[in-house]
């Protein structure tokens, strides 16, 4: 037996997120309730590597768990993926790339959430039109947004490094560990 949905009322809607309660009957014939979380547009993940074999991280204050280590992300806006991967790595980064490689879909927080991702591959990276002409600082734009969004910090580090920090516990961001995984598994770090 499915899932059957009986029932279905909005709790709550902003332009990012809709929560919604599913009144249901589980694959064993048992009825409940179940909260729902959909974002309204996907997100996407961009794993950056330049030609030294690094990995853009960006340090980041997120509300709901602190301080935490990820890869360049963010909502689409009802953009295009790539358009959107783009515009996330410019603003959070101060970077471009001329070569986009798409990894494909993931799904977050399947139990609870309606949460599609796209995550893209970014090499032959350079700083962006505007950082490049800039006094040293970086965009204006750029540092405008890395501080309205909690951006502490962005490190270039070793594709090896950032492997050992997500054994040791340092990255503890799902999604960008799947991502950086996806993205391992299309440059034949492991398979």
């Amino acid at each position: 037996m499915a899932w059957v949905t009986r029932d279905s009322e909005t709790k709550y809607e902003n332009a990012w997120i809709r929560v919604r309660e599913d009144r249901v009957t589980g694959p064993a014939g048992d009825d409940g309730i179940y909260g729902v979380v959909t974002m309204q547009h996907p997100a996407v993940f961009i794993v950056a590597v330049d030609d030294d074999d690094r990995i853009c991280l960006v340090t980041i204050d997120r509300y709901t768990v602190g301080t935490t280590i990820e890869v360049p992300a963010g909502g689409s806006d009802g953009e295009a993926p790539l358009v959107a991967a783009r515009r996330e790595l410019r603003e959070e980064t101060g970077f471009e790339a001329g070569d986009w490689v798409p990894l494909g879909t993931m799904h977050a927080l399947n139990g609870i959430a309606e949460a599609a991702e796209h995550v893209f591959l970014a090499r032959d990276l350079r700083p962006a039109a505007e950082d490049e002409e800039a006094s040293g600082e970086g965009d204006a734009r750029t540092a405008e947004t890395q501080a309205e969004e909690g951006i502490q910090a962005v490190s270039w580090v070793p594709f090896e490094t950032v492997l050992g920090m997500i054994a040791d516990g340092t990255i503890t961001d799902g999604e960008s560990i799947a991502a950086i995984a996806k993205a391992a598994i299309r440059l034949g770090r492991f398979r």
